[in-house]
């Protein structure tokens, strides 16, 4: 049996002892896990993340920032490490065991501690993911999600977590092994994707798999990507209307509940491991492979082509081939597709960008039949209807007696004057009294109070509806942590009602920043605690001299420039 084939080491325990761990693990100390956590639980307990046998030590943890290598030497580019609270870690003995919950309470593991330690995450950001630069997800994630301590140890696994969807979709590293040995496939390529399969991905695989002799699976990932990213349901049903275009003796769709950390070339290094864990023996590496974008410099965090010289470089190491490919655009002389290194001299080349597609979409346009499939622009567009039937959140910010509320109410009217969408008001002091009553004003306090209007506004916006909030949201990164929450399901449009404090203390309806001045209200924004001005809201209100309805007006207008409601 060649290595690809054989089982691989698993870390869980039989059915009699995992029953029998259960019942000594509910006295333990437990850790709920968040969902990027239950994702590296997974592939710890199923070998997915093989050689590892648990969440990184502290020694472990250093050589792979700093070498991309485990202490013992072998090779391994992420940190794969389990953070937890600083309350939490202080109640934790190194030495002990926790239990390791997901997120209904139910055991999955249990973990031996054998190190605790707060990281220097400056430096993780600055070795892992080449800056110390919150425009990158993982970065900001890391700085304002992330618990404070890691918590590193081996893991015992006593069931994996529950996936209620697409289950006949989903293998571990020994059910794909397992399919190829019975399908005699001996060399298999992978295609890693966390988008739509369109006409030039079918391209790039067929080619990919011929060149290589190869079967080919495709393996998309449908635990966490980057936050804007198509949802894995909607994706996951455009991989299913393709696959009869590929033949099905000889390719095989299985999902892979991988969190992404959209680092580069050290995470096309990672998956190249993880696949061959999975029984590949080949992998497909494209252009920007698991690149974010754009820096806060606007420019790309990666060389285009950087993943695919690491890979390269230790192909030979992980025993994994790889393929490499130039991105795919469409010839129209030739009626198909070549790499862009390939394109005969003098042709016309088509190709439509990420941010193109889903212009079209949004304004219900015509997608090219060169570029998609019927069957996958289908899909998208019922999950993607055009801009003015989507939900979406207006998010007024600024000064306490800025007329951020004013504006809202007078905003909220004339969008129920238009009608179409149900409309829904969250404004601080409603927010204060019905949802937020039993939290004060401290700094965790406020976030919390944020991020819970940023929660309801995602529901809302997720539904069809229209969420206008009006807090205060003195904060940027809780700022930010709304709009993602939010931009999953619609457009976010963060408004800066930019009244000078001067104005706002002058108006002081209320006779709170009286009262701030005289030391009475503690952590009073704009006094006492700072506001962090927004510095690319979508809309800029300036109040002073200005009427309420020409300020709600301003509004109204930006959300017709950008699609979200119909002129009228």
């Amino acid at each position: 049996m060649t290595p690809n084939l054989a089982p691989i080491p698993e870390l869980y325990v039989s059915y009699d002892s995992a029953q029998k761990l259960k019942g000594e693990a509910a006295s333990l100390p437990s850790w709920d896990l968040s969902p990027r956590q239950i994702c590296d639980l997974e592939l710890l307990m199923n070998g997915g993340f093989s050689p590892l046998k648990g969440f990184l030590s502290e020694e472990d943890y250093d050589s792979v920032v700093d070498t991309m290598r485990l202490a013992n030497g072998a090779l391994w580019p992420i940190p794969v490490t389990l953070d937890v609270s600083e309350k939490f870690a202080e109640g934790i003995e190194v030495g002990s065991d926790i239990a390791l919950r997901d997120q209904e309470g139910v055991i999955l593991a249990t973990m031996t501690v054998t190190d605790r330690w707060t990281p220097d995450k400056a430096r993780e950001a600055e070795k892992v993911f080449g800056a110390d630069d919150a425009a990158h997800p993982a970065v900001n994630y890391l700085h304002h999600t992330a618990g404070k301590v890691y918590l590193g140890g081996p893991v015992t696994g006593l069931q994996p977590p529950v996936h209620y969807d697409f289950k006949s979709r989903r293998d571990t590293p020994n059910e794909l092994r397992s399919f190829f040995r019975k399908m005699g496939w001996r060399k298999v390529v992978a295609f890693q994707t966390r988008n739509p399969l369109h006409r030039a991905h079918q391209e790039l695989t067929f080619r990919a798999a011929r060149e290589a002799q190869a079967n080919l699976l495709i393996h998309p990932v449908v635990g966490l990507t980057k936050p804007g990213d198509v949802d894995h349901f909607t994706r996951v049903r455009c991989y299913e209307a393709v696959l009869d275009k590929y033949p099905s003796s000889t390719t095989h769709l299985s999902l892979l509940n991988l969190a992404m950390r959209m680092a580069g070339p050290r995470e096309a290094l990672w998956h190249a491991i993880i696949r061959k864990n999975h029984g590949l023996t080949h992998f497909i590496v494209g252009r920007d492979h698991a690149g974010p974008g754009k820096n806060s410099a606007g420019e790309d965090f990666y060389d285009p082509y950087a993943a695919q010289d690491l890979v390269r470089q230790h192909q030979e190491e992980v025993g994994i081939e790889m393929v490499d490919f130039k991105m795919m655009v469409y010839v129209e002389d030739k009626a198909q597709y070549y790499p862009v290194d390939e394109v005969p001299e003098g042709s016309t080349v088509l190709n439509i960008s990420g941010t193109e597609l889903r212009r079209r979409l949004r304004e219900g346009l015509e997608i090219p039949d060169w570029f998609s499939f019927p069957e996958v622009e289908a899909e998208l567009r019922r999950t993607s209807p055009p801009r003015s039937q989507q939900g979406f959140t207006v998010f007024f910010t600024g000064f306490s007696g800025s007329g951020k509320s004013t504006i809202a109410n007078a905003l909220m009217v004339k969008l129920m004057e238009m009608g179409g969408r149900p409309v829904t008001l969250l404004d601080g002091d409603i927010v204060r009294k019905n949802l937020s009553s039993e939290l004060g004003f401290s700094k965790e306090h406020r976030d919390l109070n944020i991020r819970r209007i940023g929660y309801v506004a995602s529901e809302i916006t997720k539904n069809g509806g229209i969420a206008i909030c009006a807090p205060i949201a003195p904060y940027a990164t809780t700022r930010r942590a709304v709009r993602e929450d939010v931009e999953q399901y619609g457009a976010f449009v963060e408004v800066h009602v930019a009244t000078s404090l001067e104005e706002c203390e002058r108006r002081d309806r209320k006779g709170l920043y009286k009262l701030a001045r005289e030391g009475k209200i503690k952590e009073f924004t704009g006094i006492s605690d700072p506001y962090d001005v927004p510095k690319d809201p979508e809309l800029r209100v300036e109040t002073e001299g200005t009427d309420v309805d020409n300020c709600a007006h301003q509004v109204i207008l930006k959300l017709e420039s950008m699609g979200l409601i119909r002129a009228q």
